[in-house]
């Protein structure tokens, strides 16, 4: 009776950068601090990180002839990682407000809607605004085309409209993002 192998075992994660012997082209870029920058045969430029008792590292393959750094390999992996996740902190997250409206929406409920959209464009976050069709209002579907539009009209001067009035089952859906240099009024 044969038994059922297991499949769900680790991959282990390939090393992103060749090092020292894995490196396979003849002729090199050599950087670093401590070294002479120039273009060298594969074996001299091991030979000069050996003597310095670090590592080769391939960093830009595709340059001719590739470019290696002579450095510590833990330490420029961990350098990377470093880098890596300063990049990911500084990557701006992406704010999406939603703002309700129905087909019948009067004046006032608009004017207090209007002003929060106003708020959170200020803050730089984007606007999803929709009307809710609910059971019949369904007919009234050009006035609800209409209040979006009003609605994008009305902030022309803190957004810009990403998307259109378009509807998607029982709500029109409008998306708004905010002017890059947005004048703020007091």
């Amino acid at each position: 009776m044969r038994r059922p192998t297991r499949t769900n075992f680790r991959v282990r994660e390939e090393e992103p950068y060749k090092v020292n012997r894995k490196i396979r082209a003849s002729q090199v870029r050599v950087v670093g601090e401590n070294v002479e920058t120039g273009v060298y045969g594969i074996d001299q430029a091991l030979k000069m990180a050996e003597d310095q008792g670090l590592d080769l590292v391939e960093i830009s393959a595709k340059a001719d002839p590739p470019v290696c750094r002579i450095i510590d390999y833990s330490k420029f992996k961990y350098e990377q990682k470093k880098k890596q996740k300063e990049i990911k902190a500084n990557a701006a997250k992406t704010v999406i407000k939603e703002i309700r409206f129905g087909p019948n929406t009067d004046d006032h409920d608009f004017e207090f809607k209007l002003n929060h959209a106003k708020k959170f464009l200020e803050e730089g976050a984007k606007i999803k605004a929709y009307v809710h069709f609910v059971g019949r209002t369904i007919v009234f579907k050009e006035r609800g085309e209409i209040l979006l539009l009003k609605f994008a009209q009305a902030l022309e001067e803190l957004a810009k409209v990403e998307q259109l009035p378009k509807l998607e089952g029982k709500r029109m859906f409008l998306m708004l993002t905010p002017k890059p240099a947005a004048p703020k009024k007091k």
